[in-house]
């Protein structure tokens, strides 16, 4: 092997990146370039495929032009994206139409059909992963009933990275996490007749393109790539894994004997527990959560995600700084952000709840209602706006431990990832509410990384991904931070309140929406 240098391409839903590592896992460069979708009138969300191959071959030629004789050094490009949606493509590769992308709403009925029908349980037992409106496959069921003219055109259904891995190398595949979420059987690797029948997709199967492990193989850049991205022609490129799985290699969940979770607290929250082995799988009898595939053979990321997690805090701060607008006083929220530690510190603590629903598309986890609603339990006019924002933490904390206990129980310890883990109250906060040690991962790049360690297995650079870990991931971990006994104590009393309102608000949810429904004609 020649060269010394590791590029994970990270195709998000709003911003394309492009890293380069080195072989010892240092980050050495970086470009990105923003990507955009549309929205439509009937609850879609859609993205042009072939600006999307374009910029992602932009920010590799940035790239190049940043980090000095890449194309020479380069020893492979590892390629993920956003995960789920829909990126149909003809028989000569080409796309048919634009892609939808997991933030698409539109199969939403069509999923609750599904799911209440009696083989929706056999699709899960195969898959391990609740059905949604994201997933592809619910996607094509409902192209097929809606709109047959474009699977009836298409000759592939890819997901992101799937399609720029197309147009880097010519070759049509997917991964084993995407190849099994929806259509396949976790512990097999391969697809799932149970699945697609349950699906009714089953005339749609011819879409689904063979499934290739990236962590053995790989495929050459074509010349016409080459030209492209401003890089060597047979430069090797590895078909990464879901992003969501790149991102939890990254930053530090494949680590241990299996008690390691890691929550990535970002827009949404993302909280995975590592399965070693298939058989450590615990699924739920709510039918949620997601099993995906781990570039190693056997190991799996057991993983639920509330819908919003931040978008909380964005909230609060966006109605703080209209409230101080309308007094005359402009504050934006990265000003509002810098003193939100000492505010919440300031604050008592588990003195309200909070349920942290507030997305439009209400919650997927730990249990699926698109009626969910955030909401304060517990106000006085003693509370001031501290106490709210300190309440918001809380419920992201009471949030995870929510979807950690979904899965089978906390694990021994949880690694925290995402912008909001800079955070000193919200690390305190969340450690204390699910009663173990957290770690914060220095990881910038999360994706990128995983998906570059990925390649590094694949092409010999580490023996194994345990090796790589060691190099990539466990010098960039911080020191373990034990949870406050007494604030730990507090919040285990509370939680089970916390349960008990959001299954009490159910069904008033339900009729809130109802209402809306009527309000809008």
């Amino acid at each position: 092997m020649s060269g010394d240098l590791l590029v994970g391409l990270d195709a998000g839903t709003s911003v394309i990146k492009a890293v380069a590592f080195t072989t010892a896992g240092e980050q050495v460069g970086t470009a990105a370039i923003a990507n955009a979708y549309a929205r439509t009138p009937d609850g879609g969300a859609e993205q042009d495929m072939a600006r999307t191959w374009a910029d992602a071959a932009r920010t590799l030629r940035l790239l190049a032009g940043r980090v000095p004789d890449l194309a020479r050094r380069l020893v492979v490009v590892a390629v993920t994206g956003q995960g789920d949606g829909t990126w149909l493509v003809d028989g000569a590769g080409d796309p048919v139409g634009a892609a939808w992308l997991w933030l698409d709403a539109r199969a939403a009925p069509l999923v609750e059909e599904i799911r209440a029908g009696a083989a929706d349980a056999a699709r899960f037992a195969a898959t391990g992963t609740g059905l949604a409106a994201c997933q592809q496959g619910a996607q094509l069921a409902w192209m097929r009933r809606h709109r047959p003219e474009l699977p009836a055109a298409a000759a592939a259904a890819l997901h992101c990275k799937d399609w720029l891995y197309l147009r880097l190398t010519g070759r049509c595949a997917t991964d084993p996490s995407e190849g099994t979420l929806t259509f396949g059987d976790f512990r097999t690797r391969a697809y799932s007749d149970a699945a697609i029948d349950a699906l009714g997709i089953g005339p749609l199967r011819r879409l689904l393109p063979p499934i290739v492990d990236g962590a053995v193989h790989h495929d050459p850049l074509t010349p016409a790539a080459a030209r492209a991205t401003g890089l060597r022609a047979g430069t090797p490129v590895v078909l990464g894994y879901i992003d969501i799985a790149c991102s939890l290699l990254g930053a530090g969940l494949y680590d241990g004997d299996g008690g390691t979770g890691c929550s990535v607290l970002g827009s949404t929250g993302i909280h995975a527990r590592l399965a070693r082995d298939a058989g450590a799988v615990s699924l739920t009898p709510a039918r949620t959560g997601y099993t995906i595939a781990l570039p190693v053979a056997g190991a799996y990321a057991q993983m639920q995600s509330n819908l919003a997690a931040t978008l909380n805090i964005d909230w609060m701060l966006d109605l703080i700084a209209g409230v101080l607008r309308a007094a005359g006083v402009e504050r934006d929220r990265g000003s509002l952000i810098a003193g939100l530690d000492d505010l919440v510190e300031a604050a008592a603590p588990g003195t309200l709840l909070f349920h942290p629903y507030i997305a439009d598309g209400g919650e997927r986890g730990p249990f699926i209602d698109a009626a969910a609603r955030a909401g304060f339990y517990g106000l006085s006019a003693r509370h001031g706006h501290g106490d709210l924002v300190r309440g918001i933490y809380e419920g992201l904390g009471f949030a995870a431990r929510d979807c950690y206990g979904a899965m089978g129980g906390i694990p021994a310890e949880v690694r925290l990832s995402g912008g909001a883990a800079r955070s000193r109250a919200l690390r305190a906060i969340t450690a204390a509410a699910l009663g173990v040690p957290v770690r914060v991962s220095a990881r910038a790049e999360a994706g990128a990384a995983g998906a570059a360690m990925i390649a590094a297995v694949a092409l010999g650079v580490h023996r194994d991904m345990d090796a790589c870990v060691g190099e990539w991931v466990r010098p960039l971990l911080g020191a373990a931070q034990p949870p406050d006994a007494g604030l730990a104590a507090r919040y285990a009393r509370l939680f089970p309140s916390y349960l008990q309102a959001r299954e009490a608000m159910a069904p008033v949810w339900r009729s809130l929406a109802a209402c809306g429904r009527g309000a809008d004609g």
